[in-house]
């Protein structure tokens, strides 16, 4: 069997949601850029013209016919290579996820997706129809099949009945949310479906930022022997140029056609190195992007923090300047009779580490307003976590005070540990627009934070912060370890119930005690309202709250064998 030489572009691009035209005109712009290699194929991923997931927004006649007129368009100005696109198609009152083959001023064919992911983060069911064909397309003496995203992941899955019709190359386009430890799954999981099914496999995945969603890139190229022999970048637009060694096979007579040859002459090209990235590593590129992308796709050109000398805040402030940059994030250090000395000077190294603009503002003459007017309906009652709370509420009314006059984004900075167990208070610190690190857990916190300081070979996040014990310095010597377990543990536990959805039973006999575990069940249980009125935050887990962990706040049901 001979084999044909042809050339694959990969266009990892960051689409923006709705953006028609401007998804529409950055396409164009990377077709221009690439056709500079001669490209027998340029290759979008999944809803490139629309932007994913583009939810309700599907719902809406204007917005499908927008995404139809712009595929059109688009077709009508590629000459030189062959075209793949994501996109929405429209047959008769059903839409469907779709992918547009194009050659020549025209629309050559278009598959349907047909695996509709319905879990998770996913709800393509709600708005989509399955794909019922598995067209394929022959380049030149090469055939090849197009597949989208959930398509790839299944061995009995379009990609195998591709394979048993002669396509020697599977082109996948996708928009694949990232967590942690999804690159290693996508790339096992890949690399035997290519050996398996002996076929090359082009993966383009979406890069960017959409809500809570982050999606990574990392776009592949695989032999028919299951080795990688190329990558995209992660969290980075990118153009990728593979010069791929293809098996001919004889035309069937389905086949559709979309070009007779390819390109004669191409020029050489040398690929740059990609840089791989360690777990931490990755999941604090993950946040940059994820932050960057929603204050600027939403808007907004600065943000503010409250500072209180903490890990969590100086972990927020950090990535906050590494995805806006220094003169587009403030702080804000809003001591209170409880706030210690040490959390001032923490507050304002880091201020100064980061380079960024910090101000001053003391919430003990408002405390006591608030006190002095409570005095008679609070007459007899002990000091409690009332208390607590009203201190955090002046500091989220000021941080909210702040965004109204300057237009500036408040960043929360609750960890999943403690927006888990309802150690945050509502109105209070929950206050905000964004929450860069509400899935991540505060075990990961610190992980992070070491990560920056050794990333910038210096001390950004002073270590004084690191090394202290955690404390929300709401009441006299107050610490986490009062109302949580340890941290350590508490991660442990609440990855497998929260995460894995194990029992308390079953979390038990993996040897943990059952009064720490039904406490922290309780916690979680108990504060699903809270989480529902939380602002939205970056996924960095298999299962966050909101999108993909979606419990009624109503519940008489308790996980308790």
């Amino acid at each position: 069997m001979k084999n044909e030489k042809i050339r694959v572009a990969i266009a990892q691009i960051n689409p923006t949601v709705g953006d028609i035209k401007g998804n529409l005109a950055k396409i164009t712009r990377f077709i221009a850029e690439s056709e500079k290699s001669n490209p027998d194929i340029i290759v979008f991923p999944e809803l490139a013209i629309c932007g994913y997931p583009p939810e309700d927004l599907l719902l809406k006649d204007k917005f499908i016919a927008e995404n139809l007129s712009a595929i059109r368009k688009l077709s009508q100005s590629v000459e030189k290579s062959v075209v793949i696109c994501g996109f929405v198609d429209k047959l008769g009152n059903n839409l469907y996820n779709a992918a547009s083959v194009i050659s020549d001023k025209k629309i050559k064919g278009i598959y349907r997706k047909t695996m509709l992911p319905n879990y998770g983060v996913f709800d393509e069911k709600r708005y989509f129809s399955p794909g019922y064909d598995y067209p394929v397309f022959r380049l030149s003496k090469i055939n090849f099949g197009v597949t989208i995203c959930e398509d790839i992941w299944h061995k009995q899955g379009p990609l195998a009945h591709l394979a048993k019709q002669g396509a020697k190359l599977i082109i996948n386009i996708s928009a694949s949310p990232y967590y942690r430890r999804k690159g290693k799954e996508r790339d096992d999981i890949f690399r035997r479906q290519a050996k398996e099914n002996r076929v090359f496999i082009v993966y383009n995945n979406l890069v960017g930022g959409q809500d809570e969603l982050v999606f990574d890139g990392q776009s592949l190229v695989i032999d028919d022997k299951g080795k990688i022999i190329g990558r995209a970048g992660a969290f980075c637009e990118e153009l990728r140029i593979f010069d791929l060694d293809i098996p001919q096979v004889k035309s069937k007579k389905k086949i559709i056609v979309v070009k007779k040859e390819i390109y004669p002459d191409k020029p050489v090209i040398t690929p740059n190195p990609v840089e791989m990235f360690s777990e931490v590593q990755e999941v604090y590129r993950a946040l940059i992007l994820g932050l960057k992308d929603y204050v600027l796709k939403n808007g907004f050109k600065k943000a503010v923090v409250g500072l209180s000398g903490g890990i969590d805040s100086s972990l927020v402030a950090a990535l906050a300047v590494d995805a806006l940059g220094k003169e587009s994030v403030f702080g804000v250090f809003m001591p209170s009779r409880y706030s210690a000395q040490r959390s001032c000077n923490d507050a304002h190294e880091l201020a100064h580490n980061l380079g960024i603009k910090i101000f001053d503002i003391n919430i003990e003459n408002i405390f006591k307003a608030y006190l002095a007017d409570f005095s008679g309906i609070f007459k007899d009652k002990p000091v409690d976590i009332t208390e607590e709370n009203l201190q955090a509420r002046i500091r989220g009314n000021i941080l909210m005070a702040l965004s109204n006059k300057f237009g500036w984004l408040v960043l929360t900075t609750g960890n999943k540990s403690e927006v888990s167990c309802g150690y945050c208070t509502l109105y209070g610190d929950m206050a905000g627009g964004f929450g860069v690190i509400k899935d991540v857990p505060k075990t990961l916190v610190y992980k992070l934070a070491e990560f920056k300081n050794k990333e910038a070979h210096k001390e950004i996040i002073p270590q004084s912060v690191i090394s202290r014990e955690p404390t929300a310095e709401l009441r006299p010597n107050q610490k986490d370890s009062e109302t949580l377990p340890p941290y350590d543990l508490l991660d442990t536990i609440l990855k497998l119930y929260v995460e894995e959805d194990k029992s308390l039973g079953e979390i038990v006999k993996k040897g943990y005690s059952s009064e720490v575990t039904a406490r922290v069940i309780s916690l979680v249980d108990k504060s699903e309202y809270k989480r529902r009125q939380a602002a939205p935050g970056i996924k960095i887990t298999p299962k966050a709250f909101g999108r993909d962990r979606r419990m009624p706040i109503t519940n008489g049901f308790r996980n308790s064998v």
